[in-house]
């Protein structure tokens, strides 16, 4: 189970209007035990990439992240874990100018 801290989104803009639908970038701060094998003492954050075209809503992308040196962890989230990561950015779309 995912325990998020804080987060931020963001839209990405797509001026050429390249890509189809609308592009959101999460910035979530992450709670792990330490008997997790994800856990870092240094914490960790999900950069993930979020796609919305229409009806459907996905992450295209996510990383995990060394919060104090903001270097890449080469792990996946649990399969559990990555629908709540999309439940979690579905329902926080909220974007503030």
């Amino acid at each position: 189970m995912l325990t998020i801290k804080e987060y931020t989104v963001e839209e990405i803009k797509d001026p050429f209007g390249i890509i189809e639908g609308d592009r959101y970038e999460f910035i979530l701060f992450i709670d792990v035990p330490e008997d997790d094998e994800l856990y870092n003492e240094k914490g960790i954050y999900i950069k993930a990439l979020f796609g919305v075209n229409g009806e459907e809503s996905k992450v295209i992308k996510y990383d995990l992240l060394e919060v104090e040196t903001n270097q890449y962890l080469d792990f996946d989230l649990e399969e559990d874990e990555e629908v709540e990561l999309k439940e979690f950015c579905k329902t926080h779309l909220t974007v503030e100018d």
